[in-house]
Formats: C-alpha cells, structure tokens, sequence
C-alpha cells in the first residue's frame, strides 16, 4: 500500500470479502494508517461498520450491499459514498439515493471479482453522460488499455491488479498514473 501512495494513487479503496469482521478492521485500521500518512482518502468496499469503525473517508456499496439511502443517512453528508453501477438505470438509482460517484463495469475481464458483467465504453458513455457526478471506469483497466475509455470523458479509472499484482507497484502506479493523465486528461 505504500507503494501504490509513493506512486501517485489518489485515493485507496480497501476490499476483501474472505476474512472475518475483526479481521477486516484490523486490517483497515492498518491500511488507515498509511493513507493517512500519505493524506489519501481510504473507502472501505461494501463494510458500512467497518468504514464507521476506522472513521474511513467512506464506504462503496454494489448492488447486493447496502442501499446508497441507507449509508447516507447513516454516514450523513460529510463521508463519501459510491456505488457501482453497471447500467443507465443503476447509475441514476445511485444518484437519486445520494451517491457521491459511480464505479461504471467491468470494462475489461477482471480476476478481482468472482463474478463480472461486460460494460461497453458505449454505456460508460451513456453513464456519464446521464449523471451529475464523477464517473469512474473500473474493471481490467492498466496502462495498455487505459486508452480504451478516454472517449467516455470520465472523471478517472479505478484498478487493482494493475498495481497491486505489479512486481514494482510503486512504479506501476507512477506509469499508470502518467498514462491515465495523458489519454483521460
């Protein structure tokens, strides 16, 4: 993780789905450490509780967890809130229920999720298009095919094995970062 914050990453989203409850805070109460440190932003993927227990920058809910309503007015107005979204009608459920912004795919395979379903750059588009808010590309995105979504116009991407399964994270996130900056602006 510190790596991936020497590198440039903007803002980390903490995600695991095989441990225990404690064994997730804890580890987000380490991972909170570094991001603070580093002054990154730290989501805590779909855990609600486990966002409030480390005081995370805020959560991000698919569409199994949490209804986007429910955190919001949990969390309140002050703690980010995103949610994914794989089509127009997700994506405006989300922002009518109070997201701060969407995660749009997978774009590209991913081995991070058990279960994935294609998004076009064409619905991607029409996301952004639709929506009022920041619009992130997620799934299989790395330096090679970043380009991919560049005529979406979104906010950034968000990825996972392209820095973290890199055998130098830190210049990986430095690479992607310079290429993400040149084809999305």
């Amino acid at each position: 993780m510190d790596a991936a914050c020497r590198g440039g990453v903007d803002l980390i989203q903490l995600r695991e789905k095989t441990v225990s409850s404690r064994e997730y805070y804890k580890l987000a109460k380490s991972v909170k450490g570094i991001t603070d440190r580093y002054q990154r932003p730290l989501l805590i993927d779909d855990r609600l509780d486990v966002a409030q227990a480390v005081d995370a920058a805020g959560v991000h809910l698919g569409q199994t967890d949490l209804p986007v309503a429910v955190a919001r007015r949990i969390l309140g107005p002050d703690k980010l809130i995103g949610a994914t979204a794989k089509t127009l009608e997700q994506a405006q459920a989300a922002v009518a229920q109070g997201a701060d912004y969407l995660g749009v795919g997978a774009i590209f395979p991913t081995t991070t999720h058990v279960q994935t379903v294609h998004t076009s750059v064409a619905t991607l588009t029409a996301i952004r298009q639709a929506v009022p808010i920041p619009v992130y590309a997620i799934g299989g995105l790395n330096a090679t095919n970043v380009a991919a979504v560049a005529p979406a116009g979104v906010a950034g991407v968000a990825v996972v094995s392209a820095i973290m399964k890199a055998a130098d994270p830190e210049a990986a996130a430095r690479a992607l970062r310079q290429r993400v900056v040149t084809v999305i602006g």
